[in-house]
């Protein structure tokens, strides 16, 4: 089989030839900047500095060599524009805390405060406030709240979805070209057009704008959840009218050279819960992920990601009905997320994407032996019957041991022997 009919089979619920692999194909599937390069040198691949795909978590862009030599079957099509409003070109380097030198896009444009702290600006604007902070001596950068003070009789839904909108032509043939691109790798394609996450709290501190508006704080959108309700579903409605229009037009230039498109990246659970009731992720969010996985499966052949970390096992009946086809990271350390009761549960109707170890502790404390014994595990679980894409549990943190990495990916070579 092809990379790309692995993936397919894998998503048709039929049993590849072996387990695909994914790693750098969305946001929360990928690997931070400073493993990425010691991948390289693992590999004894060609000396470069490592493009920061993903400028907030700093992940690092997964080249094709490294594709090859990791045995990815995957390749990912992202937006022209970060989630801090500038875009992915025009490259310059960029010095980490630890002193790797790395290359990130030309208007990332940063400022250090008196604590050390280096600090983002929206759009690459140093005259704007910071958006978003990496603390002295970190790896990624966290969110600034910018919220300005509510006026509940002046709230507008409008204020939340400044930062959404229909998508330029330019985006269009960024878009149509980066499929292409994907397609002629010989890979399976997901691709992610953003706009559909509804509520997603790396998006609600709008870290693209320059002064947010509207409800911003996040601790606040969760009160408004419950206290506000009315508000959200406006906010929603809204934004799944601009998401359908945009994904009419991306489909009339990219059509079915994308296999999968990532449609949600809101967290439902923690690691001992959740932050709603199933009650409530029905009443808030089942009808608008119904109008757009809806739209989806109807005009299109993609299918349809969505992500969730924590113990979300209870929402995975209303996911399914929502009409997701794909679930990750599957977090098994979290409560009720043990792999033997989700396969047998839900195997034939979701497709497992990730879950392949441990990214809290095994991977990044484990020893190599620990992290064999625990993929070994969970892949003889989730690849029965196919249904399953190999990836860890989230991204692989910064500073995770190469030789732990390699370990994970021989074992996968091991599993499919």
């Amino acid at each position: 089989m092809t990379s790309r009919e692995r993936v397919l089979a894998a998503l048709e619920h039929r049993a590849p030839d072996r387990v695909p692999i994914d790693f750098g194909g969305t946001m929360v599937t990928g690997i931070h900047v400073s493993v990425v390069a010691a991948l390289r040198d693992y590999y004894g691949l060609e000396k470069r500095p490592v493009k920061a795909l993903d400028p907030g978590q700093m992940l690092g862009l997964v080249e094709d060599d490294l594709k090859t030599a990791m045995g990815i079957d995957v390749e990912g099509v992202f937006r022209l524009n970060t989630r801090f409003g500038f875009p992915l070109e025009n490259w310059k380097p960029f010095r980490m805390y630890d002193g790797l030198e790395i290359l990130v896009p030309g208007q990332f444009n940063c400022t250090v405060d008196e604590n050390g702290d280096t600090l983002m600006h929206p759009q690459g604007d140093v005259a704007a406030p910071p958006s978003a902070r990496m603390p002295k001596d970190g790896y990624f950068f966290d969110a600034i709240i910018r919220q300005e003070p509510i006026d509940e009789d002046r709230l507008n839904p409008e204020d939340n979805l400044e930062e959404f909108g229909p998508v330029s032509d330019a985006e269009l043939q960024h878009l149509d070209a980066s499929a292409r691109a994907a397609r002629s790798s010989g890979r399976a394609v997901i691709a992610s057009f953003g706009g559909t996450s509804l509520g997603d709290i790396a998006i609600v501190p709008a870290p693209a704008l320059k002064h947010p508006k509207g409800i911003r704080d996040i601790t606040e959108w969760y009160i408004s959840t419950r206290a506000r309700r009315d508000y959200v579903h406006q906010v929603f409605e809204k934004q799944c009218e601009i998401a359908l229009a945009n994904f009419a037009r991306i489909h009339a230039v990219a059509g079915d050279g994308i296999d999968a498109v990532f449609v949600c990246g809101t967290d439902f659970g923690t690691q001992k819960s959740s932050f709603c009731s199933v009650e409530s992720f029905r009443e808030l969010w089942l009808p608008y992920y119904k109008a757009l996985n809806g739209w989806v499966h109807r005009n299109t052949n993609w299918k349809t990601f969505k992500h969730s970390c924590g113990a979300v096992a209870k929402f995975y009946p209303s996911f399914i009905e929502a009409g997701f086809d794909i679930v990750n990271p599957i977090q098994c350390s979290a409560a009720g997320m043990e792999p033997e009761a989700l396969k047998s549960e839900f195997g034939g109707r979701l497709v497992f994407w990730g879950g392949g170890v441990d990214t809290q502790k095994t991977l990044p404390f484990g020893t190599p032996g620990q992290v064999r014994d625990e993929v070994l595990r969970r892949l003889e679980v989730f690849s029965r019957q196919g249904g399953y894409v190999f990836n860890t549990v989230h991204n692989i943190q910064a500073a995770t041991p190469v030789e732990n990495v390699a370990a994970m990916l021989e074992a996968v070579k091991e599993f499919n022997k």
